[in-house]
């Protein structure tokens, strides 16, 4: 069934009610964003194509929701709060009638969730697949955006929630055998963590109070740690033991014990991984208990730009033949 509107029926229909001011009504070709005085803007982008990110056969309300939360997900690294967001849609002629009528639904009752207002885009044709891209922009006190590079010898290392859920679930989605006797409640925990992520945005003000590095885990828990180390001139040690793992991922990895590695180099996690100096970690632990947020001490920050030391599940030091996801 082909999309049933003309492009600009489309946005006058299903956009423009849920933009905010800064759209300018989506009438325009540009939109108004001013942060408040004293405030740095903060900008991030991410796209997530059908097949690669999600299933073709997803319901379009969780598309719209893992499009937009991807992006919150990186400003809660930065200690940004939400102010704004560009829409750019790739749309095949195959689309189901009511399928943008039940994404712009969703996105827009999640924009409001999050505080964090539609400000424009473009839609456009393609043959295929879908893809939808989202900028989101951030606001935070000027001089106080939390860089991936800031990183100290002496931080402790925390990370939010809970690891590899995702990555375990998409597996198990895809077939994966050694899932097949997960229980029910397992599969559908695990599923859920792929489907829709769980931004941390609760967290940004302890990121920006007490973080001196940060980024969200997006590409896999281990890859993502040494990225941060290494834009930070250093090096670490962490102690995968101390990784959190959900019921639902325990349970996976009773089944089979290879699957730890899939849960800490599998992507898809949107948990924020944060570089706190010692003399500031319980502040940040009560902020993040204050927000409703878990975070666990994961290992340190070390001098020294070389690769950092990962000791397994048996305390011996582990090597991984890739740490995250990559698409090249």
């Amino acid at each position: 069934m082909s999309i049933p509107f003309s492009e600009d029926e489309l946005i006058a229909r299903l956009f423009a009610p849920i933009a905010g001011p800064g759209g300018l009504a989506l009438k325009d070709d540009a939109a108004l964003i001013q942060p408040p005085p004293g405030h740095d803007l903060v900008a991030t982008t991410d796209a997530i194509i059908a097949s690669v990110h999600f299933f073709p056969d997803d319901p379009p309300e969780s598309v719209a929701r893992k499009a937009l939360r991807v992006n919150l997900s990186d400003l809660a690294a930065k200690g940004a709060d939400p102010l704004g967001f560009l829409l750019t849609l790739a749309l095949p002629p195959d689309l189901p009638g009511d399928w943008l009528e039940r994404f712009a639904a969703a996105l827009g009752d999640d924009a409001r969730a999050y505080g964090i207002d539609l400000v424009g885009g473009d839609t456009v044709r393609t043959p295929g697949p879908a893809m939808i891209s989202v900028t989101a922009l951030g606001q935070v006190p000027s001089g106080r955006m939390v860089s991936r590079a800031g990183a100290k010898p002496g931080d402790i290392l925390f990370v939010s929630g809970t690891i590899g859920d995702a990555a375990l679930g998409l597996k198990a989605r895809l077939g994966g055998g050694s899932l097949a006797g997960l229980s029910g409640n397992a599969r559908a925990a695990l599923a859920a963590r792929y489907l829709e992520p769980q931004p941390r945005n609760a967290l940004a003000r302890a990121m920006r109070d007490c973080a001196n590095g940060g980024m969200d885990v997006s590409d896999g828990f281990v890859g993502d740690v040494t990225k941060m180390l290494a834009a930070s001139g250093a090096s670490g040690r962490i102690d995968l033991r101390e990784v959190p793992l959900s019921v639902a991922a325990r349970e996976a990895i009773r089944f089979d014990p290879t699957l730890f590695e899939t849960a800490v180099t599998g992507g898809d996690d949107y948990e924020l991984l944060a570089s706190i100096a010692a003399d500031r970690a319980a502040d940040f632990e009560a902020m993040a208990l204050a927000a409703g947020v878990p975070v666990t001490r994961v290992g340190a920050v070390l001098p020294g730009a070389v690769a950092p030391t990962f000791l397994g599940l048996d305390g011996a030091q582990t090597i991984f033949t890739r740490g995250s996801f990559s698409h090249f």
